[in-house]
């Protein structure tokens, strides 16, 4: 089979292949039992190798559909098919639907039913089409979850359209598709007063004037046919079909029908001509209004809940979009944009949906990775009413053989046990004792036993001692909550390099992104690398794609084999970067390629001066010391603070050392340290 071409684009055939592979013969003539497998194959080939079942289609009948075409029963499915498909049941006598299920529907119920909590009820049905907040919204490009409208191009269209109508909407619908698009900034001109409308003809402009003079809808081809040229609605379907299938003769037959129509009407045979030529350009890829519209109303529900409920409607969706961490970054960025906090996960207050507050949206456990619906579900249902007191309260309530190993260390490094207070370090380091003490309070449970001296596990849970052991670094910290959340929550590795990048003059994602739109061809870009892949060019050259996350979002750089291999080591996921790129503005997005790349840590320790040290007494001295193992350019002082607000004194070491913002985020965290501060 490997001596057959793969080639998914323009798949070769069978005896292509074998007539143009010499190996094929030869290996027929070893073995003939090859030469019998040669020939079974290209009479197989090309017949269908399974039967699928259509993903939404339903066929309805006026009898039994059995006495109409022959049935099929799909394993997977508890309902029957039809071994005819789609364009040979229609001939049989069957009407076809298609039922589609949209997530957004869903979307929209959940964000109702939680606005209902506050007492304020919803009708998606009866909410007024001419609101101004939500067509404000929507003129300012702010469309995150919002249906339809949330790509690039959607939000440049709707800033440069700034609809205040949901005609507005619907047409945007419609003509946001290849080949109508191009007409986007002429309807936007003559909405806006700033191009006159052009007339077609004075008999059918009333019909184009709710699309600025722009044929958008299949429906105002056949007005204009109705209109002009005396078709029946029935011909005039007739005539949109003809159109979209583009078949010579039909179209010949309609072209005389439609001037022959217009001429008895009064209108001259040229410009009858003409305006058939217009309509046929524009039902090649009109589109259907109902259709159209049926989708902006949804778009305006969703933008309509978003200006006026921002938090239940950004939580719903989340909700929806749990296993999609991309989505799940760009609502709580947006959250934050709008005011509202997005709290940290936690086994006391969170439940499997995203929650609402006041002004807040409490994160979903069931969003980390590694957790799952069944140990969220188990984990709420065991809090109920009553509160985890404590991390061994919450070990002897939970079953290990539903909360598990891996998913105590997902909640640990999501920080979802972080209100227990204790450190995450720690609790990954004794998470086989809190395994341990889970295991020993369900086996009593189930015997109905005490311990050994008919005590209860009183004794155990204080005995749940976690190891001593050092705290982990923000940055493996944060490196390991990313893992666990697919996004950086509770803060970002850049966060406390914020001075040093600005001193460094160093554009974020964002700035850079939109300075590429205005013409920017290279920059400079910090970045946490998030992933690392490499491939393979057509050339069998390496190349790398490499994930990059700021402050401000998520962005992808390539490399090619010379820089892949000079900086491989600095890429590493977790490791913080400057790197240097050229970019392109394309019409997928902006392309980057790395120039060059050094390590944040290196290039923020050399522009750091000094660091002073904030301490009450000579406790974290020796700890501190092993951090200033290396000699450097900073300047270090102690700063000593006295009892009772009675002063400080500063202590400067004699020499220098390297310092950076990870130094002094590891001296931080050392016990004793009142404050860290770098100038």
């Amino acid at each position: 089979s490997k001596m057959v071409p793969q080639n998914p684009a323009n798949p070769v055939k069978l005896a292509d292949a074998i007539a143009n592979e010499p190996r094929f013969a030869d290996e027929a003539e070893r073995e003939p039992i090859v030469q019998t497998l040669l020939d079974m194959a290209q009479k197989l080939e090309g017949l269908y190798r399974h039967a699928s079942t259509h993903a939404a289609g339903i066929v309805i009948g006026d009898r039994p559909l059995s006495e109409l075409v022959p049935m099929y029963r799909d394993p997977r499915s508890d309902m029957p098919v039809t071994q005819f498909n789609m364009k040979y049941v229609e001939q049989a006598g069957l009407v076809k639907f298609d039922f589609l299920g949209l997530k957004t529907l869903t979307v929209l119920e959940t964000a109702v039913k939680l606005i209902r909590r506050r007492g304020i009820e919803i009708d998606l049905a009866t909410i007024p089409l001419d609101d101004p907040d939500t067509y404000a919204m929507l003129s300012r490009g702010e469309v995150v979850g919002v249906f339809q409208v949330e790509s690039a191009g959607m939000r440049k269209a709707l800033i440069g359209m700034r609809p205040d109508c949901i005609e507005d909407i619907i047409a945007l619908v419609a003509l946001y598709r290849p080949g109508p698009m191009e007409n986007i900034p002429t309807y936007n001109a003559r909405k806006h007063g700033e191009e006159e409308m052009a007339s077609i003809h004075p008999k059918i402009d009333h019909l184009v004037k709710e699309t600025q003079g722009v044929i958008v809808y299949q429906e105002q081809v056949m007005q204009i046919a109705q209109e002009l040229s005396g078709y029946s609605l029935g011909e005039a379907d007739l005539l949109r079909r003809a159109m979209g299938k583009k078949i010579r003769a039909e179209m010949d037959k309609q072209r005389e029908r439609f001037v022959s129509g217009a001429v008895e009407r009064g209108v001259g045979k040229p410009q009858a001509d003409f305006i058939f030529d217009l309509l046929a350009k524009f039902a090649d890829y009109g589109f259907n209004k109902s259709h159209a519209a049926a989708y902006a109303v949804v778009s305006y529900q969703t933008a309509y809940l978003k200006a006026h409920y921002p938090v239940e409607f950004l939580a719903a969706s989340m909700t929806l979009d749990m296993g999609n961490t991309d989505k799940l970054a760009d609502f709580r960025q947006d959250a934050l944009r709008l005011g509202i906090e997005v709290l940290a996960p936690s086994v006391i207050s969170s439940f499997r949906p995203f929650e609402v507050g006041e002004n807040r949206i409490y994160y979903s456990l069931a969003a980390l990775k590694g957790v799952g619906d069944a140990a969220v579900e188990h984990i709420v249902a065991q809090r109920g009413e009553k509160p985890f007191k404590n991390l061994a309260d919450f070990c002897e309530r939970v079953d290990p053989k539903i909360v598990g190993k891996r998913v105590f260390e997902s909640l640990i490094m999501a920080g979802a046990l972080d209100c227990f207070g204790h450190d995450r370090a720690s609790m990954m380091a004794g998470v086989e004792r809190m395994m341990g003490l889970a295991s020993l309070a369900q086996q009593n449970a189930v015997s109905g036993q005490h311990d050994i001296f008919g005590a209860s596990l009183g004794a155990q849970s204080q005995a749940l001692n976690l190891p001593a052991t050092d705290p982990w670094l923000a940055a493996d910290r944060l490196h390991r909550e990313f893992q666990v959340v697919g996004f950086y929550l509770s803060a970002h590795p850049l966060d406390e390099y914020k001075a040093a990048l600005q001193k460094m003059r160093v554009q974020t994602w964002a700035e850079f992104s939109a300075a590429v739109k205005r013409g920017a061809a290279a920059g400079r870009l910090a970045g946490t690398v998030t992933s690392k892949q490499e491939r393979k060019t057509r050339t069998g050259n390496k190349m790398g794609v490499i994930a990059f996350s700021d402050t401000s979002g998520q962005y992808e750089a390539v490399l090619f084999s010379e820089g892949l291999a000079q900086y491989r080591d600095l890429l590493e996921a977790g490791r913080s970067v400057v790197i240097t790129v050229a970019a392109e503005d394309r019409p997928e997005g902006v392309n980057l390629r790395i120039n060059s790349v050094q390590s944040l840590e290196d290039e923020a320790s050399r522009i750091q001066k000094a660091l002073r040290i904030f301490v009450r007494n000579a406790a974290p001295i020796n700890t501190l010391a092993g951090q200033l193992a290396v000699r450097g350019e900073g300047q270090v002082s102690f700063v000593l603070i006295k009892e009772e607000g009675e002063g400080e004194i500063e202590i400067e070491l004699p020499n220098r050392y390297r310092i950076s913002p990870q130094i002094a985020s590891a001296m931080r965290a050392v016990p004793g340290v009142v404050e860290v501060e770098l100038v």
